[in-house]
Parts: C-alpha cells; structure tokens; sequence
C-alpha cells in the first residue's frame, strides 16, 4: 500500500499518513512557537526530520502558523494586479505552502506509525480545518480566474510539456474542487467536506483501537499448539505487556484473515481469532463503525451530486486510469466468476485433506496441508531462509544495486521517532547521494495496521529537494534475542513497498505537483508490483534467502518447490480482493437515497449480487474496517491493486523477454517512468516504457484464470 505525500493544500489532511512524537510537558503558546522545529526546514542531510525535537504540543502552533502563511502566499497570487502568467500565478503556487506541506507530512506520516491520544486528539481537530483551509484556496474566485486565463491561453504560452501539463492539472483540480459552483453551492460544499473529513478520521482512529481492542486471549501455552516456541514467547510478552501475567495475546492484522490461523491446530481458536477480526466494527460499543460507514458513503454521494456527477465512484474514477465506472465494472465483473470457481475447486481439495466440511478459519491451516502435499514443502520449512536483515539488505537492496547501481549506507547518527526504525543512505551509480530511506518493520500497538510508504519530504527542482521516504511493515517483534524470520507473504510486502520508495527516489521532475508517486492511484501500484518479481528471481533469492543458525543458501530443491507452487492458492487470493474491490464500488456507485439502513446486510447482498459470497473465503477487507476505502485515500479504487496488476503482468514479460536484473532494464525503466513521476499521462508513460498497451493475457496466466 502506498501514502502518499501531499502537494500544496491539495491533500493535507492529518489522517492521509502518520504522526510521531515523543512525548513532554506542555509549554506556553510563545515558548512553543518560538522554538518550533516544524516552522523552518531542517538543516540535517537533505531536510531529514527532527525527530529530536518535535513534541506533540508543536503540532498545533505550526499548523495554525503554517495555514496563514499559505493564505497570505495564495491571497498574494490572487491579488496580483499584473495579469497572470505561468509563473506568477502556477509557478507561484508550486513554491507557496511550504511550512504548511512541512508541518502536515510530519504529522500524518508519523501520526500512522507511532500515535497517541494526544496525536489522535491533533488529528480530530485538524482534519476539518484542513479540509476547510484546502476548500478556501481552490474556491478561491478570483484565483481560479487566473487559472481559467491561463488554461484558456495554454497553447499560446509557449510552456514545455511539463509546464503545460502542470497548468492542465491546476484547472482540473480546481474545477473538481468545485471552482466553478455558485457562491451559495460553495458553502454547502465546504461544510460536506469537513463533514467527511471529520467521519473519516474518527473511523481509522476506530478502526485502529479496536484493532488493539480485539486482540485474542488465550489462557494456556497448549491451545497455541502449532506456533513457534518464539510466536509464543510473543504472545505471552504480549500479554505482559497489558497486564496480563500468565495469558497469550495473538495480536490482529488489520485484514480479514489473520496469519497464525495457517498453525493453530486447535480449531476452536482458529474461529476464535477469525470470528474476532471479522466482526470489528460491528459489535456495537464505541468502535462500532456502521453508523459512519452509512454516514461517510451519503456525504460522499452528495458532494459528488453537487459536482454533477451520478455518483462518488464516477468521479472519482474520471481523475484515474480506468475513467469510468463501468470500465472497473467490466474488469471485476469478468473475473469474479473464474476467480470463485478457483476457489471452490481449492475449497474441495481442503475438504479432502481434511476428511470433511472446513470453515474459513480453516483455509490457511489445510492450504498448508495441501501445499505439502502436492508440492512438498509448507510455509513452516521457508521461514528460517527469511530472516529479515537478510531480506532487505542482501535481498531489497541487492535487487536494487543489481538493477539501477544504487548503494545503501546505514546511519546512526540521525534521530527517529521509535527506536526500531532503521535510516540508511542512498547514493546513485555516480556516488552522489540520492536518498534518504527509513525502514519501519515492526508491528506496535501505537501503529495503523498494514503496510506502506511515505514521504517526509519529496523531490523537486523547483525547490532544490531530494526525497526522504520511509517503508512501514508490520512485523511481530520478537523477543529479545530471537531471529525475525518472516513468511514469504511478507518478503513479497518488503520487495512491494521499496518499489514505491524507487518511484519517490528516482523522481527527476520540476514542480513538487508531480513529485515521485503523484500519479492516479490505479496506477501508483504499478511499479511496486513489478518490483516484487525481483524477490523471486534466482540471483536475488540466491543472495539473501539463507538460513539464519547456519547462514547455508536455500536448498535448490526447495526453491524449485516455492516457484513451482507459485500459481497455488489464486483461487483465494483473487476471491477475497475481488470480494472487497465489489464492496467498495457498491458503495460509492450509490446515489445518496440509495445508502442503505443495514450495513451488513447491504454487504451480504452485494457479494450475493457479485458472485463473490463464497462462505470459505470472506472479503479481503469486510465494511467497517476497510480502511482504504472509508479513510485510507483508495475510495472507490480500491481495483487499482487488480488494474496496475496488468501493467505490472505486461512488464514482467518484457523484463524476462530482455534479459531480467540487467542494469541496461533498469536504467530504461528508471528513465521512460519512474524518474517522470506524475509530469505526463500515466499510459502514456506505460506505452513509452513497453513500447504498447498491455495485453491482459499475463495477468490471466499469472491468476491461473486462462484455463478456465
């Protein structure tokens, strides 16, 4: 998963990212403001963060210091007497709001990785005003004249295509912003954006304490039988840790389906742990997030009418690759039924293995059986080949080095937000530093669940900035001593979430709106879906799947085993992102009388209507935690993972078809796209790199979806 970092007032709301900060006592308002670390750039290498320094009572100073320094920039542009020009008017845009960008990266990027009551309380407060703050500039009446001027003068301008391109964007996000409303529709506007605003932010702070809240208790050592003598010891710190000496806490996952149900013996605790994460949300209590749910999809349907569009998914599919609704329709719809019918042929092999009916809470636990048994091998036999320093430096790092002739330093000496978090330098093929990276892998109760990535600061000539990204997993921590081996679902994820931060390193673009990932978000994927093929290639996993005791490489029988299994289990695995894709466009393509009084039965309904209610595989993400879609920026496209897939499918045939982890391959793809950030069409950038469209054949083949 990505976040993405915000560009001028477009996105600033605290909730899109993370904020971190240790804690201290409260200091007067002028003692704050005047020592307020946010309020001037850091002098550390490439404008790294003081994380040294930031308190949480710095936050709200610097925001409200940083909201008028921006009107004034913006009242200044929209003021001008001279008439307008490119750069007195788009140009002076790219470079105003930089305290404001500064203080709301901070916050929302570390507001997801290490947050508190007091961030979450900042965050309640902010996001309204941000969004009204947002609302004031791009409603702005007279500012938008000057952009309508200059769109209407676009090809007489003599601007280059980066340019052009640029002021192509302002007038569209102005437009879509409701530039072009009546006075009297503009004010309704703005109070439905800090209405949505406000229901986001209190549905992922929800999401995020009942993910805490859920976590199951066990009272004896025997019924976690099948875990690691190590995932145990986790359990039982764990629950130490909440004050429960002698008991075992299993953690969530913010997804359905929760990682120790592939080993649990006890089927009992298995349904346990699943029936605890799929009913979050919708238990009743103070989490229980079905009201805002119903709340979030009217306000969104509203703001949508207002703009003159049918529905929330129809605009905001307008400003993404697939354009309309009824072209993600058409890709679901197409494979939902060979997806289904996957999995219920995997259904009945489990069933087999089992001598009898499964429940859900039970695929993972036969799936491994069944993978033992037709390939040999199971999950259990891989883990101690992943250990996670190998993975990243001798595998991420490696790939990277091999393919784009970057190199990596670790560093010590900048300060981070948790004691975990690792810093390393980066420097390009000519030795130059081109980087700063921040690996975040561990799994903590004060962090939003999943896995992504940011930006504290983004790449832009304009502004003479180089990036400094951060990746985020969510790894069990485990005891002192104790190796962290990884699953091979979470070697993918790391290989996954480093191809955003090459997209966000390898930017070489002007203006800050098209820094690095500001591309449409069923695209954003993309280039970390193809990065994930490089986790498999045999001179990567060669490289760093080793055994941790004895540092010997990975049996060759074994890793023929691992690829040769590679399309096994798809039938799942596409079922249960489908199954959440559907639910989040049935919920935006509602009009707002169409929103429904009964969340889940809407939910049950719409996965009947698909064809995706197959009881063994629920919904990636069910309603009232799918984060992506009701606070987490991927509303209504939450496709884009299955859209970019394409793109990625496409481009692994021609890296395979040149030669593979060639510097030659990589200097090609670094220049033709991810070096271009968001600076043209992204299919068109697509086409320049392949050379054509995509065919959809890869992805097919890769689904197990063309024998059908």
């Amino acid at each position: 998963m990505l976040v993405l970092a915000a560009s001028l007032a477009l996105a600033l709301s605290p909730a899109a990212h993370a904020a971190t900060a240790t804690a201290a006592a409260p200091a007067a308002p002028h003692a704050v403001t005047a020592a307020n670390p946010l309020l001037t750039a850091s002098t550390l290498p490439l404008q790294y963060p003081r994380f040294d320094q930031i308190r949480d009572e710095h936050f709200l100073p610097a925001y409200q210091a940083g909201m008028a320094e921006h009107l004034k920039e913006v009242a200044a542009i929209a003021d001008n007497v001279q008439a307008p020009t490119f750069d007195n008017t788009v140009v002076a845009l790219e470079r105003s709001g930089r305290t404001l960008q500064r203080v709301s990266a901070t916050f929302s990027n570390l507001q997801a990785a290490n947050t508190n009551d007091t961030l979450d309380k900042i965050e309640r407060e902010m996001s309204p005003k941000l969004a009204a703050h947002s609302d004031t500039i791009m409603m702005n009446p007279k500012l938008f004249k000057r952009i309508d001027t200059l769109h209407a003068q676009r090809d007489k301008l003599g601007l280059d295509g980066e340019s052009k391109y640029l002021l192509e964007r302002y007038y569209k996000d102005f437009v879509r912003a409701g530039a072009k409303l009546s006075a009297r529709d503009k004010q309704k506007l703005k109070a439905l954006n800090g209405e949505i605003a406000t229901s986001e932010t209190a549905f992922n702070q929800n999401v995020l304490k009942e993910l805490n809240a859920s976590a199951l208790v066990l009272d004896s050592r025997a019924e976690l039988a099948g875990l690691s003598d190590t995932a145990i010891d986790t359990a039982a710190n764990a629950a130490r840790e909440r004050g429960l000496d002698g008991k075992f806490v299993i953690a969530l996952t913010n997804t359905t389906g929760q990682p120790p149900l592939a080993e649990l013996q006890d089927a009992g605790v298995r349904a346990r742990l699943l029936k605890a994460s799929m009913e979050r949300g919708s238990r009743g209590g103070e989490f229980d997030n079905r009201e805002l749910v119903r709340k979030i999809a009217r306000l969104r349907a509203q703001q949508a009418t207002m703009l003159g569009y049918p529905n929330y998914a129809a605009y905001s599919l307008e400003d993404q690759t697939a354009r309309t609704t009824a072209n993600v329709n058409k890709l679901l719809g197409e494979l939902a039924p060979p997806a289904v019918a996957n999995a219920r042929r995997e259904g009945a092999d489990l069933e087999k293995i089992a001598g009898g009916k499964v429940a859900a809470a039970d695929w993972d636990f036969y799936t491994d059986k069944v993978r033992a048994e037709r390939f040999a091998f199971d999950e259990k036999q891989l883990k101690p080949y992943f250990e996670l320093d190998n993975v990243l430096v001798n595998g991420v790092f490696f790939a990277a080095t091999k393919l784009y002739g970057i190199t990596f330093k670790e560093r010590r000496d900048l300060p981070v937000y948790n004691p975990d978090v690792r810093v390393f330098d980066v420097f390009d093929a000519d030795g130059k530093q081109l980087s700063i990276f921040l690996a975040d892998m561990y799994a903590r109760k004060s962090k939003q669940g999943g896995a992504w990535m940011n930006e504290y600061v983004s790449q832009s000539s304009l502004l003479g900035t180089q990036s400094v990204i951060a990746n985020h997993l969510n790894i069990p921590k485990p005891p002192a001593g104790e190796p962290t081996l990884l699953t091979f679902d979470e070697v993918k994820t790391a290989f996954h979430e480093f191809g955003h931060a090459l997209h966000g390193m390898f930017s070489n673009v002007k203006y800050p709106r098209f820094s690095g990932t500001s591309v449409p978000q069923d695209f954003v994927e993309y280039p970390s879906q193809v990065n994930e093929m490089w986790a498999v290639w045999p001179e990567v996993l060669a490289n760093y799947a080793r055994h941790y005791q004895t540092g010997a490489a990975m049996p060759k029988a074994l890793l023929d085993k691992v690829a040769a299994a590679r399309k096994f289990n798809q039938g799942f695995t596409t079922t249960e992102y489908l199954a959440a894709s559907l639910l989040d466009q049935k919920w935006h393509q509602l009009t707002p009388a169409q929103v429904p009084g009964d969340v889940l039965a809407f939910e049950a309904q719409a996965l009947k209507d698909a064809g995706v209610d197959y009881a063994l595989v629920p919904p990636r993400y069910r309603t009232t935690y799918f984060s992506h879609s009701f606070s987490g920026g991927y509303s209504a496209a939450y496709y884009a993972y299955l859209w970019s897939e394409k793109l990625d499918a496409e481009s692994v045939v021609w890296f395979n078809e040149n030669g593979g982890l060639l510097r030659k391959n990589g200097d090609w793809f670094r220049k033709t796209l991810l070096s271009r950030g968001g600076t043209a069409d992204a299919m068109e950038l697509f086409r320049n790199f392949r050379g054509r469209d995509a065919a959809i054949e890869p992805l097919l083949e890769r689904r197990g979806l063309n024998a059908q």
